[in-house]
This record gives structure tokens, C-alpha cells and sequence, in this order.
């Protein structure tokens, strides 16, 4: 028992450095493409503050996906192994063709179909899911409205003043808005595996009500930090230059308002999607200067891909449950 349930906290961590480093483009992107800073210092900058969110907020989203999703009566140490794996396997089929998908719902998808597969649809908790599934569309489109009006905003007060000036702040202001951002990305993202792993030692018998081990939160930011530190690099292209082009001024608004979008849901308990959120600010900021300057073809394939994300880690979650099981009838 003690060993499957080290192997599956092992798996989970495993995800959650594949978050970072499948999201690191989400946390860069817009600072690496301003040129502020270079991708190497720039990873170093959004993991540090990934793992400085570990003493910063509160664990509420962990306690939404942990128990507020799939019944934990239902759950056990294969249903959350197989959720882990469809994660994993869609993020890296992502990851390859370079497609910003979300890890959050990766895994969540993961989770709900490994829970299917075990106990059918009475697994699932249904009020738990309208918030995320709402949030699905309403994260990118704070995120986008966020960005229009703070960019708006900017353009007003900067006008009149000299471009070269103007680009200096705005080169300093960045670093601190990418700083926010990786601050709301880290408590989000990581939160999520902490609700995974949680719930595993719930079911597992090492816990007596669903309260986040200290242990548990160090180690999934440390995680999802080291993860960003080493970067997803196929997708930095995508989010910073394939959507909109972006100056400092641009970008310290794109990660300002991704940045307040994930912190606000965060402090209300709502697994949001990080990459959906920060695109979603991406296009509001683009959209300032003409609506052909956001690639809309660009945003319609990763729409695709946030719409597959969810049933695909599902049916892989659900194949891989039956996986297990088989493997387990033959050895028992």
C-alpha cells in the first residue's frame, strides 16, 4: 500500500513539473518577446516567484479539485494513477506540436474520467463542476477585457510622451507584472496537484479530513517551479509572437490582467486555466490596435485544442483505468 501510494505521489509531482514546464510559455512569453529580458533569465524570474506563491496564499482551489469535483468515496489510488497519466499523456502530445493547451484542465479532465471509468457518471459532483466549466470561457475573456481597457488606459496616459521614454518605464514595469503573473500562475497551477495528492492520502487512509499537508504544498511549488526553470520552449513562439506583437507597454498590460484574472479566482477557489487566461489577455491588449492585428486563425486552433482538452485527457484517463485494471485481474 505504502509503496503504490509513493508511486502515485511520484506520478502526481511528475505532472506537476510538466505543468510548469509545458506552461513556462505562458509565464515568458510576453517578456521574452518584448525582449526585457533574455528566456534563460526570464524562466528564472517566473520560477522563482512560482515557488514564492507557496507562502502567499491559501489552498482553497486545492480543496475544489481534491474533493469537489469526483466523490472522494469513489476514489482510490488507481482511479487518481490513471487521472495522473491521461494528464500527462495529453500534455506531452501538446507539448510536442506546440499547442498551448491547459495543463489545469488536463488534469481535471484526467481526474473526471479515470472517475468515470471506475463508477460512471455517479461520480462526479456536478454542482463542483459548473464553476469550472463557466470559468472556462469567462477566465480568457476577464483576461481579455482586463487587458483592452488596462492597454486603453496606458495609450491615454502615454500619448503625448516620448516613445523612447515610454519604452524604458515600461521595460522596468514589465518585471513586476510578470512577477504577478507567475505569482497567479504558481498558487493556481500548483494547487491543483496539491487536491490531487491530498485526496490521495485521504482515500489512502494517511489523513482523516481533507486539510493540505505543509509537505505537500512546498513540494508541488518547488515542482511546478523547477519545471518553468527548465521551459517549454515550442510554445513561447505561439504565445508571444504568433497572436499579436507586442511592445513593453503591451506586454506589462497582458500580464497585469492575466496576472489580477488568476489571482481574483484563485482567492475565490476556481480552477481557471492559466494558458487560457494569459491569451486571453494577449488578444485584448491586440485587439487595442485594430482587430486584424490579433491572428485570429492562430487563437481559433488553440480554442480547438482548450475545447478537445478536457474529453481527450478523459478518454485517455478512462483507457488507462481500464489499463490497470486488466493488468491487475491478470496478476491477482
Amino acid at each position: 500500500m505504502l509503496s503504490l501510494v509513493l508511486f502515485v505521489i511520484a506520478l502526481a509531482i511528475l505532472f506537476d513539473f510538466l505543468n510548469g514546464f509545458h506552461d513556462a510559455a505562458n509565464s515568458i512569453a510576453t517578456i521574452v518577446s518584448t525582449r526585457v529580458l533574455t528566456p534563460r533569465k526570464a524562466v528564472a524570474w517566473a520560477a522563482f516567484f512560482n515557488l514564492v506563491a507557496a507562502l502567499v496564499f491559501d489552498v482553497r482551489i486545492a480543496k475544489t479539485v481534491g474533493e469537489g469535483l469526483v466523490s472522494i468515496a469513489v476514489i482510490n489510488e488507481y482511479v487518481i494513477m490513471a487521472g495522473l497519466l491521461g494528464a500527462i499523456t495529453w500534455n506531452l502530445i501538446t507539448w510536442y506540436y506546440g499547442i498551448p493547451s491547459s495543463s489545469s484542465h488536463a488534469l481535471i479532465g484526467g481526474y473526471c474520467g479515470a472517475g468515470l471509468a471506475k463508477a460512471g457518471f455517479g461520480a462526479i459532483i456536478w454542482s463542483g463542476w459548473i464553476k469550472t466549466l463557466v470559468f472556462i470561457a469567462v477566465a480568457p475573456l476577464m483576461g481579455m477585457v482586463l487587458g483592452y481597457f488596462l492597454q486603453v488606459l496606458v495609450i491615454w496616459i502615454v500619448h503625448r510622451r516620448r516613445y523612447s521614454k515610454v519604452n524604458l518605464v515600461f521595460r522596468k514595469l514589465q518585471l513586476l507584472s510578470a512577477a504577478l503573473y507567475s505569482l497567479g500562475h504558481g498558487t493556481n497551477d500548483a494547487q491543483k496537484t496539491m487536491g490531487i495528492i491530498t485526496g490521495l492520502l485521504l482515500t489512502a487512509g494517511f489523513l482523516k479530513t481533507f486539510q493540505v499537508p505543509l509537505w505537500v504544498i512546498l513540494l508541488s511549488h518547488a515542482a511546478i517551479a523547477s519545471g518553468t526553470f527548465f521551459g517549454g520552449w515550442r510554445i513561447v513562439k505561439t504565445m508571444g509572437s504568433k497572436i499579436t506583437k507586442l511592445k513593453p507597454s503591451d506586454g506589462f498590460c497582458a500580464e497585469t490582467a492575466g496576472g489580477i484574472t488568476l489571482l481574483v479566482t484563485a482567492f475565490s477557489g476556481i480552477a481557471v486555466s492559466t494558458t487560457h487566461t494569459i491569451a486571453g489577455a494577449i488578444m485584448g491588449v491586440g485587439a487595442t490596435k485594430r482587430l486584424s492585428a490579433v491572428r485570429w486563425g492562430v487563437a481559433g486552433t488553440m480554442v480547438w485544442a482548450w475545447i478537445l482538452t478536457l474529453p481527450a485527457s478523459a478518454l485517455v484517463a478512462a483507457l488507462a483505468y481500464y489499463i490497470i485494471e486488466g493488468v491487475k485481474g491478470l496478476v491477482g
